[in-house]
């Protein structure tokens, strides 16, 4: 039987490819210029995170979305969101649904009520910037998984 040491990366891409790591945090410092509201942008990262399987995005997007004000409750429940939606803005479920869709793109097309929906909470300017923090943090999260980040025990 194989066993699996999560306690170290299976690679130090930071390391060994420099270049690409400062080409996705060219793209974070972008999208964190974007004037995405700050919410909406971590319940993105949070979410996408949560579907692709990355604990080491998941851990870090938990952290940082609590020390900037948002309820561990809201946090908690975010993989269930549709069925606590009074929880969350009509802007913000529409962040939540578009993050699902873009990020499950294997799971079929996505259709102009998807997109109506997205663009009844935000204008043509904003749209693709809330995409870009999506592609983002997808991509992202393949480093998380494919390297198998480790997560530390917070104390």
């Amino acid at each position: 039987m194989e066993t699996t040491d999560t306690t170290r990366a299976r690679l130090e891409h930071w390391k060994t490819a420099p270049d690409a790591m400062q080409a996705m945090l060219s793209l974070e410092t972008a999208v964190r210029a974007a004037g995405i509201d700050p919410v909406q942008l971590e319940f993105i990262k949070l979410r996408a995170s949560q579907i692709n399987g990355c604990a080491y995005c998941m851990n870090l997007h938990f952290q940082d979305a609590v020390k900037s004000g948002i309820s561990p409750q809201r946090l908690q429940l975010l993989p269930v969101w549709r069925e606590v939606a009074h929880l969350y803005s009509p802007a913000e479920q529409a962040v939540l649904a578009w993050t699902e869709k873009l990020t499950r793109l294997a799971g079929g097309a996505v259709s102009d009520g998807d997109f109506a929906a997205l663009r009844e909470h935000f204008d043509d300017e904003q749209i693709p910037w809330i995409t870009l923090a999506i592609a983002t943090i997808n991509a992202w999260n393949r480093f998380g998984v494919g390297f198998r980040l480790p997560v530390e025990l917070a104390v």
